[in-house]
C-alpha cells in the first residue's frame, strides 16, 4: 500500500478500468463480423501505439521507449497475444458473462505458478483456493452438460492460460521497467504479431468505414482500461481493488441481456462468485509469510 491511500479515487478508477473491459467487449463482437481475430488485434495495437507514444511525449517519459529487456518483453507479449486471440475468438460463441466469469480464474493459475515463476512459497490456503476456485470453473463451464465442452468454451479457458503466463512475466518486468515501457512495448510487439498472423490470411483487410468507430473503440477502451486499473493499484491496496473488478460480471451480464438478448444464466454468476471467493482467499494469504523466498 502507497502512502497515497485514496480509496473513494481508486474505486472510481476502477469505475473506468470496468467501463474499458466492458467497452472491448461490445467492440470486439462489433469488428468480428468484418475481421478475424488477427486483424482486430493488428488495428487494436496501432491504436496502442500512437496513444501510448503520445503519452509519452506529453509526460516527457520518452526514456521509457528505449529497448531494454526486449527478449522479456516479447514472451511477455506472446502469452498476451495468445490469450487475447483465443478471448475474441470466444467471444463470438459464447455468452459475454460466461467468457469473463471463466477470464477470472486467471489470477488462481497465477497463484499456482508463482513458486515455479517468481520464487513465492504455496502456502496451503492457496492450494485450498485453487480447489475452489476449479470448482467454480466447472460451473460456469458445466462440461459434463448436454452440451459439453464446446469449442467456445475451451478457447476461453485457454485464454486465461494466456493471461496468466502474461501476468507472471509482467510481475518479473514491474521490478525492472516501468509500466509505460510495459504497454509501448505490449502494443508495437502485438501491432507485429497481428500483422504477421493476418498475412496468412493474405494480409489485414482494410475495414470498412462502418468498423472505424469501433477500432478507436477498442484500442482505446483496452489502453484506458489496464491504465485505469493500475491508477487504482497506486492508490489502494489490492485487497480493495480486485474485488470492484469483478463488478464487470454482473455488468456485462446486463450488456449481453440488453444488447444481444443472452439470457442471464444464475449458474454462471454462481460460479463466478465461487470463483471470486476463491480469489478472495489468495489475497487474504498474501501474508509476509508468502513473499518471495
Amino acid at each position: 500500500m502507497t502512502p497515497d491511500h485514496r480509496p473513494i479515487a481508486a474505486a472510481l478508477w476502477m469505475g473506468g478500468s470496468i467501463t474499458g473491459f466492458c467497452l472491448v467487449a461490445v467492440a470486439g463482437r462489433a469488428l468480428s463480423t468484418g475481421l478475424d481475430t488477427f486483424e482486430i488485434m493488428f488495428y487494436r495495437s496501432v491504436v496502442g501505439v500512437i496513444l501510448v507514444v503520445a503519452l509519452a511525449l506529453a509526460t516527457r517519459q520518452t526514456e521509457a521507449l528505449r529497448p531494454r529487456h526486449l527478449q522479456t518483453h516479447v514472451l511477455r507479449n506472446l502469452f498476451h497475444f495468445a490469450g487475447q486471440n483465443l478471448w475474441l475468438y470466444a467471444l463470438t460463441l459464447i455468452p459475454l458473462a460466461q467468457l469473463f466469469a471463466l477470464e477470472f480464474s486467471y489470477p488462481i493459475l497465477v497463484a499456482l505458478s508463482a513458486p515455479f515463476f517468481l520464487g513465492e512459497r504455496l502456502p496451503p490456503r492457496r492450494l485450498v483456493a485453487a480447489a475452489i476456485g476449479f470448482a467454480g470453473i466447472l460451473i460456469v463451464a458445466r462440461p459434463f452438460g448436454g452440451a459439453g465442452l464446446s469449442i467456445g468454451l475451451m478457447a476461453a479457458l485457454l485464454c486465461a492460460v494466456g493471461f496468466a503466463g502474461a501476468a507472471v512475466i509482467t510481475k518479473k518486468l514491474t521490478r525492472v521497467t516501468s509500466v509505460l515501457a510495459i504497454l509501448f512495448w505490449l502494443t508495437v510487439t502485438q501491432t507485429l504479431f497481428g500483422l504477421v498472423g493476418a498475412a496468412f490470411g493474405g494480409g489485414p483487410a482494410w475495414p470498412a468505414p462502418p468498423l472505424w468507430p469501433w477500432i478507436l473503440a477498442i484500442g482505446l477502451g483496452g489502453l484506458g482500461a489496464h491504465l485505469s486499473l493500475t491508477k487504482a493499484l497506486s492508490l489502494a491496496p489490492a485487497s480493495l481493488v480486485t474485488p470492484l473488478d469483478f463488478l464487470r460480471l454482473p455488468l456485462i451480464g446486463v450488456v449481453g441481456m440488453v444488447w444481444y438478448s443472452e439470457p442471464l444464466d444464475i449458474w454462471v454468476f454462481v460460479g463466478g462468485a465461487i470463483i471470486f471467493a476463491a480469489n478472495w482467499l489468495n489475497i487474504l494469504s498474501d501474508t509476509p509469510h508468502s513473499r518471495p523466498a
